[in-house]
Order: structure tokens, then sequence, then C-alpha cells
């Protein structure tokens, strides 16, 4: 059980160890996804300054488990409120006014309302995160000097380590033939410019525009 988990601990931490491309525009990126899922890889990551229309269906992304959760968690709110007006009015504390009805449903509903968007709200918020596996302090890819540039003018793909298909040397000259224009392999002790041919070498392209927060836009394990 203990090695279970650390095995997993240990997969989570090398998420995003592995080889970062960059591209030059929202075109090239889609068809460097889905000329890298031709070719066996499924562990992917996209990062882009903006939603790019495609960019799911061509990552083969399943449909978002939150619409599910966000459901249930309205239907839990409108339970609750329903619940809490039928056990003050009807039990906890019955008052008889005029012989009227203890407990009506058609005066309940306001607070069932809402309440069922108060907790839609908070499981959207919430799901969010954790889908996300967010707040996440540290990333390997935060080691690398040109992915600041994410959310300002820049389009990256991410192939993992864990990906059964990855290889350093295949996975850098298979990015290299979809049209990357600089590679770097991302691990915990930093970034590593390499070639087609995944080889370190001294120096990519320099990179233009200011850095900005990094915010990923496509993950595989996205919402």
């Amino acid at each position: 059980m203990l090695s279970k988990i650390r095995q997993t601990i240990e997969d989570r931490g090398n998420q995003h160890v592995g080889l970062l491309a960059e591209f030059s525009d929202p075109g090239a990126l889609v068809h460097a996804i889905e000329g890298l899922r031709e070719r066996g890889y499924t562990q992917l990551d996209t990062y882009s300054p903006f939603p790019i229309h495609g960019m799911d269906r061509a990552m083969g992304l399943p449909v978002s488990k939150l619409g599910f959760m966000v459901f249930g968690g309205g239907l839990l709110g409108g339970f609750l409120g329903w619940a809490l007006q039928w056990w003050t009015s009807e039990v906890d504390y019955a008052i008889n006014i005029s012989n009227k009805p203890l407990f009506a449903w058609e005066s309940s509903v306001p607070v069932m309302f809402e309440l069922t968007i108060l907790f839609s709200a908070l499981t959207a918020v919430g799901g969010m995160l954790a889908l996300n596996g967010l707040p996440r302090p540290y990333n390997p890819l935060f080691n690398s000097e040109r992915f600041s540039r994410a959310t300002d003018d820049a389009f990256f793909v991410h192939v993992s380590v864990r990906d059964d298909s990855f290889s350093r040397s295949t996975t850098a000259s298979d990015l290299d033939d979809l049209g990357a224009l600089a590679l770097e392999y991302v691990d915990h002790d930093g970034a590593t410019a390499v070639s087609e041919t995944g080889d370190a070498v001294s120096s990519l392209p320099a990179a233009t525009g200011t850095p900005t927060p990094i915010v990923p836009q496509h993950t595989t394990g996205d919402i």
C-alpha cells in the first residue's frame, strides 16, 4: 500500500518532466498535437495565451466531469434548502397559524433556489481546482525561461516522460518534424536546450516578448 502511494506521488511529481516544444502559432500547435497523437503519444499538454478552437478534439479529451459535479452540487443545495425549511416548520418548531399547513413547498422555492445556486458555484470552483491539481506552487516547467511567455505570445506542447511512447531522441525528432521552433528538456533540475536528436545544445533561438504569469490552457487531465 505504501509503495503504491509513493509511486502515485512520484508519477504526479514527474507529470511535467519531459520535452517542451515551442510553436509559431495556434494552427501549428493544433497540427503538432494531431501529429503526435497519430504517432501514439497520449501524455500531452498544450499551453497558449488564449483558448484554441478545436484543441480539445485534437487532444482527444473526454467530456468534462465538472458539469456532472456541478449538477450534483446543485441538487444537494436544493435538497438541503427544502429539508431545512421542512424540518424547522413541521418538525422542530411547528406553529399552527390559522390552521394553515405547517409546511408548503411553494413558499420554500426562493431559499431552495438560492442554495442551489450557492452549492453549484462552490462545486464549480472547488471541482475546477481539484481536477486541475491546483494550486500548484511548484512545477518543473517553471524552470524554463521561454515558458514564461505561455500567456503572452508563445505556444507550447509538452510531452511527458510518463508517456509509453516517450524517448528523448525519438520524441525530439518527432517534434522537430512537426515544426517546433525550439526544444527543451525540462526536469526538476532545470531546463536544457536540446537539438532534434535530443542532445543538449548550448542555446536556443532568442525568445521575444514580456514574461507574464503562467496559466495552462489545455491539459490531459483538465476539466
